[in-house]
């Protein structure tokens, strides 16, 4: 066993033994790349992914592509790199209230933040709900901008209608910015308002998420 193999055998083993506890950024970076590289130091290439972007989070959260810009990166190593947080999120999905009533803004913001977890691009998300308030469906439907065209309301509407929806909850996230409403946010949800009240679906809220924070639009007395 060599030298580098002794080190990731006893990374693995404090893992084992006490889990992240004091781990640090550098020493989690390492212990995540011996599963991808399985032949070279990982700590120099740790090293140079921190120096890079700065931190843990801002390594997992960045694109394939920059990932791939620092030396001994390659494709595996992006991958599982990238992998984390998508991982995370539909853990944090699977252990919501999935089949609860969403009765208050509390509960719909707790079924709904887990599914912005690590996005890096803005993305909207529809929420169906039934009489009861309990979740029909929820699904991603835009990978961008929330400022909707034609396109976009209709396809909204064609979803809480396949979906037999009763009333609807529309959320999009800020990736950069305030869980605050712009103006091109309260014109969107205005379209989506009167195009779902076309064929009798109210929506019943429109909620902002940034940096786990949110902003509901039903809690500042838009008109839904």
């Amino acid at each position: 066993m060599g030298i580098h193999d002794g080190h990731r055998e006893r990374l693995r083993q404090r893992y084992l033994r006490t889990g992240l506890t004091g781990f640090d950024d550098l020493a989690i970076l390492e212990l995540l790349l011996c599963f991808a590289i399985p032949r070279r130091d990982t700590n120099p290439i740790a090293h140079a992914l921190l120096d890079r972007f700065g931190s843990l989070a801002s390594v997992l959260e960045a694109p394939p592509e920059e990932l791939r810009q620092v030396e001994g990166i390659g494709e595996s190593a992006a991958v599982l790199l990238t992998l984390v947080p998508a991982v995370a999120r539909q853990h944090l999905i699977q252990r919501s209230c999935a089949g609860r009533p969403l009765t208050t803004t509390a509960r719909l913001s707790e079924y709904l933040l887990p599914r912005f977890f690590g996005e890096r691009d803005e993305v909207v998300w529809l929420l169906c709900l039934d009489a009861q308030l309990r979740p029909l469906d929820c699904r991603l439907l835009f990978r961008g901008s929330v400022n909707t065209t034609g396109v976009s309301v209709r396809k909204i509407v064609q979803v809480a209608l396949g979906c037999n929806a009763t009333s609807v909850v529309m959320a999009h996230n800020h990736p950069s910015g305030m869980a605050l409403p712009s103006l091109e946010d309260e014109q969107t949800t205005q379209s989506v308002r009167q195009a779902l009240a076309a064929v009798g679906i109210p929506l019943a809220d429109h909620i902002i998420v940034a940096d786990g924070q949110y902003y509901s639009f039903a809690e500042h007395d838009f008109s839904l």
